[in-house]
């Protein structure tokens, strides 16, 4: 059976357990949730945000849940939240250590959500974890669907059987959290997809469709082989050709194992971009869209529209619009000569080989010496960015302990020196 959104928003709304009460404020459908959530959280599907009052954070993320909760009220995935700081016993059943923590919950499975907190992406999320790691595909129109509402997804086709059938299950299972994956029958697929013969491991991205090369011939390799090919090969292409990279998605960007090249541009608050920052990434962009066959095993591409992230990398602050190429298993980074308002697609080629071939100058890495450099720079930035926002708070976190420092270090040193001054004078009146 294939469930989609259409069929997934046309189940009947679960009606809410008393032990929960509605959110009214702003039509929310988000559940308020005590302790006796630990009880009853076996019963059915959860997408839980847990959250303190104080937390900017949690803050800017709840209107955003709130559509995440009209948006999957007509499904039988439950939508709540749970403040820690009212019930200290709830965050501490769930080991929760920072906020807000999104979890999604199933039985006596849970999973915490790492990804952007944007509607579409939450809403993706749920609906992936509460269906089978496979969903079935059983009409042709079904396709065209899929096509339409999926910017990427993975397609078996052929008999659920055999070596491949059983590496493609457990990469769904692993992968579950990241993409979409679906199975259909020979017949149906061939109406969509040009393949040789099942089976066959398709990934649909972009209007484009890309295979997984070694399907032909899986029968005739060893299934250790088999497992790690279609692994690795789900891994690094579960992202589109040039995503926007944030601080939720980097790191699984840099579990491909492959070079990332990133073009750094700003967005303003309206995420908008100057129009020559603009022209450097479409120029980054095209690179990619046109020379795929050429880079797409070993170089990843992508855009990063907040500086700060890029800085943290490279411990160093560089005017936009810049590029970096950061070795996702190294954590050496490399920097272009090239003034990158000048570069053209010829420069980053011949920039791309140097790396490829070893020649370019390796910056950064994952010594212990780069790991301390690390940590002071983020220290500064984080000093800098509290002065910034708030100059009389920060004064008073850091004034008023550097004060009692310096009481404390002038009553030990400045003490000792007046009671010999003390005593000097005690002598000196002894003689005369």
């Amino acid at each position: 059976m294939f469930w989609h959104y259409s069929q997934l928003r046309a189940f009947l709304t679960v009606s809410a357990s008393t032990l929960f009460a509605w959110r009214r404020a702003d039509s929310s459908r988000v559940l308020e949730l005590t302790e006796r959530f630990i009880d009853v959280r076996h019963e059915g599907q959860w997408l839980v945000m847990f959250y303190a009052p104080w937390c900017g954070y949690c803050k800017r993320t709840e209107p955003i849940f709130g559509l995440v909760a009209q948006a999957l009220h007509a499904t039988n995935v439950r939508v709540g939240r749970l403040d820690c700081t009212k019930y200290p016993a709830a965050a501490r059943e769930f080991k929760i250590r920072s906020y807000p923590t999104i979890m999604f919950i199933k039985g006596n499975m849970e999973f915490t959500y790492h990804g952007d907190r944007s509607r579409d992406e939450l809403v993706d999320y749920a609906l992936r974890m509460s269906g089978p790691p496979v969903q079935l595909v059983t009409r042709t129109e079904s396709v065209d669907m899929l096509k339409g509402s999926h910017t990427i997804f993975f397609m078996f086709v052929g008999l659920q059987e055999g070596i491949v059938w059983d590496t493609y299950y457990a990469a769904a299972e692993n992968y579950q959290e990241h993409g979409f994956f679906y199975a259909t029958t020979e017949d149906i697929a061939a109406h969509h997809f040009d393949f040789e013969h099942p089976p066959a491991v398709i990934v649909y991205k972009e209007e484009q469709h890309h295979f997984y090369p070694c399907a032909h011939r899986a029968h005739e390799m060893d299934p250790l082989e088999v497992n790690e090919t279609i692994h690795h090969w789900v891994n690094v292409e579960r992202f589109v050709s040039f995503p926007k990279i944030t601080r939720f998605n980097i790191h699984q960007l840099l579990k491909t194992k492959k070079n990332l090249v990133v073009a750094v541009v700003e967005e303003d608050k309206l995420n908008q971009v100057a129009t020559h920052e603009l022209e450097f990434r479409d120029m980054v962009e095209g690179v990619i869209r046109k020379h795929r066959e050429r880079y797409h095993e070993k170089f990843q591409f992508g855009w990063i529209g907040d500086p700060s992230i890029a800085h943290s990398i490279i411990m160093d602050q560089l005017p936009t619009p810049h590029l970096i190429v950061i070795n996702s298993t190294t954590q050496h980074h490399y920097l272009p000569d090239d003034d990158p308002l000048q570069m053209t697609p010829q420069a980053l080629h011949m920039f791309l080989e140097a790396i490829h071939n070893e020649n370019a100058i390796a910056l950064g890495g994952d010594t212990y010496l780069v790991r301390v450099n690390r940590a002071l720079f983020e220290l500064k930035k984080s000093l800098i960015e509290m002065w910034r926002g708030n100059p009389v708070l920060t004064t008073v976190i850091f004034g008023l302990p550097l004060g009692f420092l310096s009481l404390i270090l002038y009553s030990i040193f400045c003490g000792d020196c007046m009671v010999i001054e003390d005593e000097d004078e005690d002598d000196h009146e002894k003689k005369e």
